[in-house]
This record gives C-alpha cells, sequence and structure tokens, in this order.
C-alpha cells in the first residue's frame, strides 16, 4: 500500500465520521432520517459512499446509538493504523534517503 491509498483512506474513514457525528447530534431530532457510509477499496484508493437510510416513517429520529458509537471506534483505529502505515514509510523513505546522500 502506498501513501496516496493510506491518505484516501484517512479522507474515507473522515467522511464516515462526519456523517456518524451528524447522526449522533441529531439523535433527539423528530423525524430525523440518519446518513449510512459505506467505505470500499479498489487497487488504487479508497472511497466513502454516503446515503440516506430507509425512512421507515417513524416520528422519533432513526438514530441508532448501538450502531454509531462503536462504528466511530472502528474508524478511529483505522484512522490510526493508516497515520501509522504512513509515519513508516516516511521513516523508510528519510532513511533510503540518508544512505543515498
Amino acid at each position: 500500500m502506498n501513501i496516496s491509498n493510506n491518505i484516501s483512506s484517512i479522507q474515507a474513514h473522515q467522511t464516515s465520521l462526519n456523517n456518524s457525528a451528524n447522526n449522533i447530534a441529531n439523535v433527539n431530532t423528530d423525524k430525523f432520517v440518519p446518513t449510512r457510509t459505506t467505505i470500499s477499496s479498489d487497487a488504487s484508493s479508497v472511497k466513502a459512499n454516503s446515503n440516506k437510510a430507509d425512512d421507515t416513517g417513524s416520528s422519533r429520529s432513526q438514530t441508532d446509538l448501538s450502531k454509531e458509537i462503536p462504528d466511530q471506534i472502528v474508524v478511529e483505529k483505522a484512522t490510526a493504523v493508516n497515520v501509522s502505515a504512513i509515519k513508516t514509510q516516511d521513516e523508510m523513505f528519510g532513511t533510503l534517503l540518508d544512505i543515498k546522500a
């Protein structure tokens, strides 16, 4: 995996975190329909796709905190892994430049 893949993954996870935070912020908003984010990847990038959940017609918010909170923890851990990979790649590149110079 190269640095650009790690960066696109961090950006996709940031989109997911933003949507989750918005869903949580609106947990007490009547008739609020939360946004769901799916993260997909191919050989060159990682992308986030967001869409509104199905509206059940309920007068209450459809935000499920038992889903949102664990999802935020997963996003936090995934971002930390990507940051760690970027740091490692940067250190290796720096070492390589030091050896070359």
